[in-house]
């Protein structure tokens, strides 16, 4: 296992801010296209789809089409959050388990969070793609100022009339070349202050629409079947301590005590098979330690109670069977329900990532800032994962839900998968 520990100060200085200033107009560019096409793509192919659904057709195409839409919604709000620290809460009613196409088509035309999705998709490619090919401009454009000033300029003109515009400058001869790259330098300049701020601004602007009307209405909602989630987990989770108390270490315990009773008839007469006895019953204690360690781990591991959730996932860490790389940035502790809701949302993450992904490599990403605890698992396994009944990140995002927590996936086919969970908390 690799470990990192996060540095505040750093990316403050001018190599920090420089490369904040590329990488903003580099994924404004990612953002431009994928605003452009996959928005475009999946608008146009949910509303052929919705409108078809009169005739049958509709009924068989449009769940796959609105799950492609809410994939794709749901990478924006990884990004969102991962590239600007932009929270976009995630709505989705629970689709009813086991649906043909016709609830599953009914339930998601039912959800207000679809038609939030599709409202979002035809301002994501006019506005979104305007706001996102705003920094890629600023910091992409000027590289042709300076490569005409350093002699372009002459493959372009024939140095006596104009033969190239350079935004609104004319270039004909080094010195309008130079006049471009002047230019140039100037939007340079503004993508320094402001390439960061354009690229927030996109993701604000996507929060805006697809986290948009009813949130508070949503948020109660979604809140109350957490809660009776909570309550039915708890439930179940002292059922579990209770048969595996029952089943384990009771039962050693009970099978101790009557070696330590027959050993107390056969001390004297047969001393050998006393000391066999013994030897059992000292055998049965150390197991029942054991199997009360583990169950006290599983509700709360020790190490999370005594040093906090960061040394706790490390140690999650070492116990993986893959490379495991974990950076950690917390500045205090959160609350103890928290952090164990935190930590064992991490453990079924990593579970899923070994267990069903085939993942041969992880990085775990702990850190908090502005009022969240944001904790990123991503592997390189072969993707695929979805947030569905039954599956392990439905329980996760049940588990966050109780603390009003999002639970976000990225996960293409082929990998990789970047899971994304933030908890709204407070450290102290």
């Amino acid at each position: 296992m690799e470990t990192k520990s996060g540095n505040s100060g750093g990316g403050r200085g001018t190599a920090g801010r420089a490369r904040a200033v590329v990488m903003a107009g580099l994924r404004g560019l990612v953002l431009a296209v994928a605003s452009l096409a996959g928005s475009l793509t999946l608008f146009v192919s949910a509303v052929l789809s919705i409108a078809l659904v009169p005739l049958g057709i509709g009924i068989l195409t449009t769940p796959p089409v609105l799950d492609a839409v809410r994939r794709f919604a749901d990478r924006r709000r990884v990004r969102a959050a991962e590239w600007a620290g932009v929270r976009i809460p995630r709505a989705y009613r629970p689709l009813p388990e086991g649906a043909g196409p016709w609830r599953r088509t009914t339930a998601m035309l039912g959800d207000p969070a679809t038609w939030r999705d599709l409202r979002w998709l035809p301002a994501d490619m006019t506005a979104g793609f305007v706001t996102a090919l705003l920094p890629a401009v600023l910091v992409l454009y000027p590289l042709e100022g300076f490569v005409l000033a350093a002699g372009l300029w002459r493959a372009v003109t024939d140095g006596t009339h104009v033969g190239y515009w350079y935004a609104f400058v004319p270039v004909s001869g080094q010195a309008t070349a130079l006049g471009a790259a002047a230019l140039g330098l100037a939007l340079l300049v503004a993508a320094w202050y402001l390439a960061p701020l354009l690229l927030q601004g996109h993701f604000r602007l996507t929060r805006a629409v697809l986290g948009g009307g009813g949130e508070l209405a949503e948020r109660v909602r979604v809140l109350t079947e957490t809660r009776r989630d909570a309550v039915d987990t708890s439930a179940a989770e002292l059922r579990r301590i209770e048969r595996d108390l029952h089943d384990g270490a009771q039962a050693r315990l009970i099978a101790m005590g009557m070696d330590l009773g027959t050993v107390e008839t056969l001390v004297d007469r047969d001393p050998r098979r006393a000391k066999e006895l013994l030897a059992q019953a000292r055998k049965n204690s150390a197991d029942a330690l054991a199997e009360l360690r583990d169950l006290v781990r599983g509700i709360h591991p020790p190490v999370l109670a005594e040093r906090g959730l960061g040394d706790a996932v490390r140690a999650l860490a070492l116990r993986m069977p893959v490379g495991t790389e974990v950076t950690v940035d917390l500045a205090g502790r959160a609350d103890a329900p928290v952090e164990s809701a935190a930590y064992f949302a991490v453990s079924e993450v990593l579970t899923n990532a070994v267990k069903h992904a085939g993942a041969q490599r992880v990085w775990i990403d702990l850190h908090h800032g502005d009022g969240m605890l944001r904790l990123t698992v991503t592997d390189d396994g072969k993707g695929g994962a979805v947030v569905g009944a039954g599956s392990g990140l439905a329980g996760v995002e049940r588990r966050l839900g109780t603390f009003d927590g999002v639970l976000a996936v990225s996960s293409p086919a082929g990998g990789p998968t970047m899971v994304t969970m933030e908890i709204p908390c407070a450290l102290s």
